[in-house]
C-alpha cells in the first residue's frame, strides 16, 4: 500500500531554522506521527493540521526533541478533544517515559491522574516484532545505537520504509533493512564533525551508490543548504514537504 509522508520537521536537536525531526505517515485515513518534539504542535499549526486529525504517535527515544511535544498533546487530548490517542512505545522505554520525562508536569493526584495510561492508549512494542496498527499499516521496532546506555529505536513501517530516528552510522543495520525488503530509508544526518551519536554525512557517503539511492536525509543542522549537491545520491528531506512512497 502506498504511504504518504509529511515531514513536520527535519532539523537536529539544536537547529534553529528547521523544526525537530518528526514525520506524519498517512495510510488511507490513518495518520501516524513518528516522534513528537517540542516544535511539533507549532508545525501542525503552521500547516493548518488539527491535532485531532492525528490517530497515533510512535516514540523512538526520550530526548526532548523527540518527546517534548507530548505534554501539550496529552493535555489537549484530555481537555480539548476528550479522547485518548494511541501512543506506541518500545518496551524498554516503559516506564521511564513517564517516570523520568513526563510525570513531573502531567501527574495530578487531586484528579486521580497517576500514569501515562490516564492520558494515552499506550501500546507497548516488542523489539523486532511486527505490530498491526490498522489493516494495511504495521510497525516494527529495531534497537539502534545512539547514546551509550540509553535505549533508542528505529521503526520499519509496512515492511518497506525504515525510519532511523537517531542512530550512529551502522552500515550493517542499513544493509540488513535493505536485505529484508526496505526500499526507503529515512536516516538522520549530522552534516559535519565526528559522528559520536549520529551518522555523519561523510560516513553515509561511504555507502555504495545503489544503497545511497534508497536514503533520504533528515535531522540535519541549519547549514543544510550549503550541502545541497554534496550528498551523493542521497536526497535531503524538506520540512513541510509531502512525499509518496510505495513498496
Amino acid at each position: 500500500m502506498e504511504l504518504s509522508l509529511m515531514m513536520l520537521g527535519t532539523g537536529s536537536a539544536f537547529a534553529k531554522k528547521y523544526y525537530n525531526t518528526s514525520a506524519l505517515i498517512a495510510c488511507g485515513d490513518y495518520n501516524l506521527m513518528l516522534d513528537c518534539g517540542h516544535t511539533v504542535p507549532r508545525s501542525l499549526y503552521d500547516m493548518n493540521i488539527s491535532l485531532g486529525a492525528i490517530n497515533g504517535i510512535f516514540i523512538s527515544h526520550l530526548h526532548e526533541d523527540h518527546i517534548g511535544g507530548l505534554e501539550e498533546v496529552a493535555f489537549r487530548m484530555m481537555y480539548e478533544f476528550r479522547r485518548k490517542m494511541p501512543l506506541f512505545v518500545p518496551e524498554a522505554l516503559m516506564p521511564i517515559l513517564w517516570e523520568n520525562s513526563l510525570r513531573g508536569n502531567l501527574e495530578n493526584t487531586a484528579d486521580g491522574i497517576h500514569s501515562l495510561d490516564d492520558y494515552f492508549d499506550v501500546v507497548v512494542l516488542q523489539d523486532g516484532m511486527r505490530t498491526p496498527i490498522i489493516p494495511g499499516l504495521t510497525i516494527e521496532t529495531l534497537h539502534t545505537i545512539h547514546v551509550k546506555g540509553k535505549p533508542s529505536y528505529g521503526a520499519i513501517i509496512n515492511d518497506f520504509l525504515y525510519f532511523s530516528a537517531d542512530s550512529v552510522f551502522d552500515r550493517k543495520r542499513i544493509e540488513a533493512v535493505l536485505d529484508r525488503g526496505c526500499t526507503v530509508i529515512l536516516h538522520d544526518c549530522q552534516l559535519n564533525g565526528p559522528g559520536i551519536i549520529h551518522a555523519t554525512l561523510s560516513e553515509l557517503l561511504t555507502l555504495p551508490d545503489d544503497i545511497q539511492r534508497n536514503i533520504r536525509l533528515m535531522h540535519y543542522g541549519d547549514a543544510m543548504e550549503d550541502y545541497i549537491g554534496k550528498s551523493g545520491h542521497m536526497e535531503f528531506l524538506q520540512q513541510h514537504h509531502s512525499y509518496q512512497f510505495r513498496p
